[in-house]
Parts: structure tokens; C-alpha cells; sequence
């Protein structure tokens, strides 16, 4: 079967390149149709990458240009990309194309039909709010909707995404649930973590509104001194917004000093050591469906301290791999986090439960499968794996 996978900003390259790699051990071909990638990109040696989207607007010079200017170009390159795309994929002749994203559904949705001409459409939704509510790509969100109803399949990765779909009005037979495999290696290896010394609480991978470094902040200041002294806040990922509203929340409330921002570029060979023994994940978040950066905690055994939406309330049992709290609790993420560092037993325990379920969770190959009987769905049965 020849696949098509299109990402056109590499929104999810590590996402994109496990299902690539998943879907090439049990038989089939394909490319992946992106954006050039970057010195920041990693995962991409595994990925047969075909560099089509914003040649133009990903230069030095063009990077440089106001935001306002530079935005209005790389819609414009969008299109022609959107163009251009169809006829490499009149070349490649594929059995079917899988959209990860449509970055700019008021647009895409007209490439569609011409595209279905060649084969049958799948859309993963990794987000159906989409861009998490995110109030800077409102212009990406419009036109989602027309965009949903132009594919042949609809995946998500959770029952909340399914339902979040239907509320919108797909069509139940057209929705398939996928879970998002892990990420980091496969499941986890680490030795046996006591959880002693000081307790790392890190929020790991792109730093944007949703992801609630705010509520972190304010939990973590909610603690008795006695037990901040026990534990630090690593935050390490690529800031999307200005930091500097949270580094002087951080000072009102006096945490700078328990407080660590790496904003750094962080290569894969690095991150099974920020996921080491003595780290908590944390996921203070507002908003999600189902979240790579969890994929990496249980692929690493650590425990979780999560907001129980989405992925993480359909993966962690609460109390066993970790902790769920409500969204927008600092009160209960506080206590939360004051249980880890008062009870290092219970964090150790998380530890090992957490291995034990990465031990347990489908491999890459298993869900490349899954995906394959998507599409034999609609291109027909001959295909299957």
C-alpha cells in the first residue's frame, strides 16, 4: 500500500515519524509531504521527507521580516504548496492520503475535492478544539468544520475526541479511535527510582497558554517551605509566548530560586535524562485531547501529576501511575504535588506502575495496523497488512 502522509509544518514530526516507521515494518510505503525541516527537527533521519511546503517563506530573510508580513506570505506560499501538492501526488500515486493537519482549514478545505480524486482522504484530529483554544491561531481554526466534512475517515486518539467530534456534527461511522503510541524509544527501561533527593517537577515541550505554567507557579508557591526546599520546577521546551509574565509571577511569589527555564533546543539524546529517576511529569494543562509529551513520561516511567482531561484521564489511573486533579485547580495541583514530596514511597510506586503500562501499551507496528484497517475501510480490503 503507497501512503501519503501530509504535515505541512511538521507540526507532530515525532508523532509523524513513529507512525511512518510503524507503518514501513509492516509492509507499505510511505512520505511524509512537509515543510523542509530544520536544525531543531529531530526524528527526521527516520522520515522519507518530501520537502513540500514554505521553500520560500522559511529563509533567513523571510523570518526576518515584521509578523504581519511574514504570516501573509506563508498563506499565500500555502496555496501554491496546496497546488504543487496535488500534482506530486498525482506522481506518487497513492492508495491513500492521511492528512496529520490542516493548518489552514479555510483554505485546505477547497483542496480537497481535487486531492479525493486521486485517493481516499483521512484526517487525524489531534486536537478537536482546535490549536487548544489557542487565541493567535483563531485565522487556523476557521472554516474546521467544511474542512472535517471533506475526509472519508475522521481519527482520534481518545473517547473525548470522538465525542467532541459528534458534537460537531460527524458522523459517528466515519470516527476511529487510534491511540497515540509512545514516544522515546519504547517502553520503558529505567532502574528501579527510589525517588530520593530532590524531586524534579518538569513541564516539558512547547510552551504555550494551554499548557498552564501559570497554575504550576501558583501550586508550586501554595507549598510549605519545607517541602519546596525538597523539590525544584524544570521547565525545558521552545516558549510560543513571552516568558516574562510568568518570570515575574514567579518573583511575586517568590519561587525563582526553585524555579529552572531551559528554553534551549533539546536533542533526543538528552531527554532520557530530564525523564531520569526523581522527575514528575507535570501537566497542568487547560486544554487537550491526547498529548505526546505524556507518551514520553510512560515510555520513561515517570509518574504524572495531570489534569484529568483527555489523554490523561483515559491513560492514568489515579492514585496508581499517578495523580489526577481538576483544570484550573492550583489548590488541588498543590496537594498533589505535596503528596510526591512528602510520600517518596507513592512516588516510587507510581514509578513502577508506570513501567508496567509502558510495558503494556501497543507498539508502533500494532498501531500502524490499527491505521492500515482505516484505510482498507475505504480503499479497499486488499490492501490490509
Amino acid at each position: 500500500m503507497r501512503i501519503a502522509l501530509i504535515d505541512p509544518s511538521l507540526f507532530t514530526l515525532p508523532y509523524d515519524a513513529a507512525l511512518a516507521t510503524g507503518l514501513r515494518q509492516v509492509g507499505h510505503e510511505v512520505r511524509l509531504y512537509g515543510r523542509s525541516p530544520g536544525t531543531d527537527d529531530n526524528n527526521i533521519a527516520e522520515v522519507p521527507l518530501v520537502p513540500a511546503f514554505y521553500r520560500l517563506t522559511s529563509r533567513p530573510i523571510v523570518l526576518s521580516f515584521p509578523n504581519a508580513v511574514r504570516l501573509a506570505a506563508k498563506g499565500a506560499e500555502h496555496i501554491w504548496s496546496m497546488t504543487a501538492l496535488r500534482r506530486q501526488l498525482a506522481q506518487f500515486r497513492p492508495d491513500v492520503i492521511h492528512f496529520q493537519w490542516m493548518p489552514l482549514p479555510v483554505v485546505d478545505r477547497f483542496f480537497l475535492p481535487g486531492l479525493k480524486q486521486i485517493a481516499p482522504l483521512v484526517l487525524t484530529v489531534h486536537d478537536t478544539n482546535p490549536f487548544n483554544g489557542a487565541p493567535a491561531a483563531r485565522l487556523q481554526a476557521l472554516g474546521v468544520p467544511r474542512g472535517l466534512a471533506g475526509f472519508d475517515r475522521l481519527i482520534v486518539h481518545t473517547e473525548q475526541g470522538r465525542q467532541r467530534l459528534l458534537t460537531q456534527g460527524a458522523a459517528a461511522a466515519l470516527i476511529s479511535i487510534v491511540p497515540h503510541g509512545l514516544l522515546g524509544g519504547g517502553p520503558a527501561k529505567a532502574p528501579a527510582d527510589s525517588m530520593g533527593g530532590t524531586l524534579r517537577f518538569l513541564l516539558f515541550g512547547k510552551i504555550k497558554p494551554y499548557k498552564g505554567l501559570d497554575l504550576l507557579l501558583e501550586a508550586f508557591a501554595r507549598l510549605p517551605e519545607e517541602l519546596q526546599s525538597q523539590a525544584e520546577v524544570l521547565v525545558v521546551g521552545k516558549p510560543y509566548i513571552d516568558l516574562a509574565p510568568f518570570q515575574a509571577l514567579a518573583a511575586k511569589l517568590g519561587v525563582t530560586a526553585r524555579l529552572k527555564l531551559d528554553t534551549r533546543f533539546v536533542s533526543d539524546e538528552e531527554v532520557p535524562e530530564l525523564f531520569g529517576p526523581g522527575t514528575i511529569a507535570m501537566f497542568p494543562y487547560r486544554e487537550i485531547d491526547a498529548s505526546g509529551v505524556l507518551s514520553l513520561a510512560v515510555a520513561f516511567g515517570r509518574p504524572v501529576i495531570a489534569t484529568r482531561i483527555g489523554s490523561f484521564g483515559e491513560t492514568i489511573e489515579h492514585e496508581k501511575q499517578g495523580l489526577l486533579v481538576p483544570p484550573n485547580d492550583p489548590a488541588a495541583l498543590a496537594a498533589a504535588m505535596a503528596r510526591m514530596i512528602a510520600d517518596r514511597e507513592f512516588a516510587a510506586s507510581c514509578a513502577r506502575q508506570m513501567q508496567h503500562l509502558a510495558g503494556a501499551a501497543p507498539g508502533w507496528d500494532e498501531i500502524a495496523r490499527r491505521t492500515v484497517a482505516v484505510y482498507s475501510s475505504i480503499a479497499g480490503s486488499a490492501h490490509a497488512a
